[in-house]
C-alpha cells in the first residue's frame, strides 16, 4: 500500500491535535492587565510553572504508588523523570529574571496582592517534598475544594515518608519514632536515617543507591529552583515587599536554606 504524500487536513469538524490538547483553551487563558508587552511574558510563563507544579505532583504521587509496592526500579525512573520536568520549570526562571527593576515595575501593579506564594500546586509540591506547616494552609481559605485537599495531604506521608518506610520493609533499620511520626510536620533530619543512608552508600543495594541518587537529584533540583527564585526576585525588585506583602527577598532567601531529604546529603560525610 503506498504511503500518502501529503497529510490528512480536512477532520469535518476540530482537529484530533485540538480535541487532546486543548490548544484553543490554552491560548485563550491570556489576560493582560497592563498594557505593557512584559506582562504577556511573565503571565505565560507563570502559567507553564503551574503546568509543570500539576505534573511534578502527578509524577511524585505515582512514584509513591509504586514504592508503596516496593517496585524500586519503576519508582527511580518516575523519579528521574520528573527530575527532567524540574529541569525544564527552573529554565523557565530565565526569562523573568532579566527583567530590570523598571521592566518589572511597568505592570506590576497589575498584580495587585497576587504572588506565586499563593498557589495551591506549588504548595502541593511543597508537601509532597516534606516541606509541611499548616500555617501555609491559611492562603487558600477562600477556594474551599483546594484548601481541603491540601488539608488531607498534609495529613498524608510524603514522598520522603513513602522511602523510608520501603527501606525499613527492606530490613533498614528506620526508627521507629520517624516510622510513626505526625507526618502533618516539616521532616526533620535523623542521625540513625543518616547511618542508614551512609550503609547503603557504602555498599548498596544497587537499586537502593539508585533510588538514593534520584532523590538527591530531585531535592539538587528544588534547591536550584529555590534559589533562581531568589535570584530573579532580588534583580528584578531589589528587597522591595514582595507582591503578597511577603517579607520578599528575606523570606525567599529563609527557604533556600532548607534542604529536602536532607540525610541524603549529610550521609555522605561518612561513606
Amino acid at each position: 500500500m503506498t504511503c500518502p504524500v501529503s497529510p490528512k487536513l480536512d477532520f469535518g469538524g476540530t482537529t484530533p491535535y485540538e480535541d487532546y490538547v486543548h490548544a484553543s483553551v490554552l491560548h485563550g487563558l491570556q489576560q493582560q492587565w497592563s498594557d505593557d508587552p512584559r506582562e504577556m511574558s511573565f503571565l505565560v510563563i507563570t502559567q507553564v510553572m503551574e503546568l509543570y507544579f500539576g505534573l511534578l505532583c502527578f509524577e511524585w504521587r505515582h512514584a509513591q504508588g509504586e514504592l508503596r509496592a516496593d517496585d524500586v526500579r519503576a519508582a527511580v525512573r518516575t523519579l528521574r523523570r520528573s527530575e527532567l520536568h524540574m529541569q525544564a520549570l527552573n529554565a523557565a526562571w530565565r526569562p523573568i529574571a532579566r527583567m530590570t527593576p523598571a521592566e518589572f515595575n511597568s505592570f506590576r501593579d497589575a498584580l495587585g496582592e497576587g504572588s506565586g506564594f499563593q498557589s495551591g500546586r506549588y504548595r502541593e509540591v511543597e508537601f509532597l517534598l516534606g516541606e509541611k506547616s499548616r500555617s501555609l494552609l491559611v492562603p487558600h481559605r477562600a477556594v474551599p475544594s483546594q484548601h481541603d485537599a491540601l488539608e488531607a495531604l498534609l495529613h498524608e506521608p510524603s514522598l520522603y515518608d513513602d522511602v523510608l518506610a520501603l527501606l525499613h520493609r527492606r530490613g533498614k533499620p528506620i526508627p521507629a519514632d520517624v516510622l510513626t511520626r505526625d507526618v502533618s510536620r516539616g521532616y526533620e533530619p535523623n542521625a540513625e536515617v543518616e547511618a542508614v543512608w551512609a550503609d547503603i552508600y557504602r555498599d548498596g543495594p544497587q537499586d537502593l543507591l539508585e533510588l538514593g541518587e534520584a532523590l538527591t537529584d530531585i531535592a539538587e533540583e528544588f534547591t536550584r529552583w529555590r534559589h533562581d527564585h531568589l535570584l530573579a526576585t532580588r534583580r528584578s525588585m531589589g528587597a522591595k515587599t514582595g507582591t503578597g506583602g511577603s517579607a520578599g527577598v528575606a523570606w525567599l532567601e529563609k527557604r533556600a536554606q532548607r534542604s529536602v531529604f536532607p540525610e541524603l546529603w549529610t550521609a555522605r560525610s561518612y561513606v
